[in-house]
Order: C-alpha cells, then sequence, then structure tokens
C-alpha cells in the first residue's frame, strides 16, 4: 500500500478498533461483503454494499496493485479466485482481505508477516495433489500416485 492508500484507511477508520467488534463488522461497513437479496427461496443480486465511498475505492486500487506483486499471499489470492468467479470480484475480494489485515494489525498492534505464494498448496497439500493429478488426467495420461519414500 502507498503512503496515501495508509493515510486515507486511518482517516476513514481510525486506529482504535473497539468500535468493531470483528473484522466482519468492518468489512460490512466498508461495503465489502455480499448483500443478502434473497425473496421466497430466490436468490437474486450479489453486489456489494454501499459503504465508505472514499475507503472502498481505495482499497479495490490496493488489491489491484497487490494482485501484480510477485509471490505474495495476495496475489496467490488473487490469481484463484480470478480463474472461478473473474478479475473484479476477486480485485474485491483481496481488497477485503486487505482490509482484515488492516484490522488485525490495529487490533493487536502486530507487523504485516506475508504469508508467501505457496500458502495455499502448503495449507492442504493433498488437495494440491489431486488438483495436478486431474490436471494431468485431462490432458490424456494416466496417473498414479505414490508417496516418496
Amino acid at each position: 500500500m502507498s503512503e496515501t492508500s495508509v493515510q486515507i484507511l486511518i482517516a476513514e477508520i481510525g486506529i482504535d478498533m473497539a468500535q468493531f467488534p470483528t473484522a466482519g463488522h468492518l468489512l460490512s461497513w466498508a461495503g465489502l461483503v455480499p448483500r443478502l437479496d434473497e425473496s421466497a427461496g430466490k436468490r437474486r443480486s450479489t453486489r456489494v454494499k454501499k459503504g465508505a465511498p472514499w475507503l472502498k475505492p481505495v482499497l479495490v486500487q490496493c488489491a489491484w496493485a497487490a494482485a501484480r506483486k510477485k509471490n505474495s499471499y495476495f496475489q496467490a489470492q488473487f490469481l484463484r479466485l480470478k480463474a472461478r468467479c473473474g478479475p473484479k470480484k476477486a480485485a474485491v475480494a483481496v481488497a477485503a482481505s486487505i482490509l482484515t489485515t488492516a484490522y488485525h494489525m490495529l487490533a493487536d498492534g502486530t507487523c504485516y508477516q506475508d504469508l508467501g505464494a505457496g500458502h495455499f498448496a502448503r495449507r492442504d497439500p493433498a488437495r494440491a495433489v489431486a488438483k495436478l493429478a486431474n490436471r494431468i488426467r485431462s490432458l490424456g495420461y494416466e496417473v498414479d500416485i505414490r508417496a516418496a519414500a
């Protein structure tokens, strides 16, 4: 995040996180959560809520910049989500992650630690193996997976 972005973030939410019981409350106030629009069992629009007209655009702009930062957690998150739901929704999701990170940094007084691009593969290696095996099968090859001795 640039210095200007941090100044806008602090100006909009302040440094005292006591007014927001959880990070979810802050995300909802900022308008970075999907709306719940359901009637008679039919789900309608899930666009993000209205909220914080000065904060949300800055966070989304920071998300686009974070998506271009090589070997970072936010880039890995952006690329995973972009494949499933498109680049704009992925950018909003990364913006929500950035705001959640800022909340925890301000509430706990901690510094930022990037989890790295390999976080999702390290989190569940069996899932990564299954995904890669399915990808190879879709290319027309047979796969036999065994653990290394």
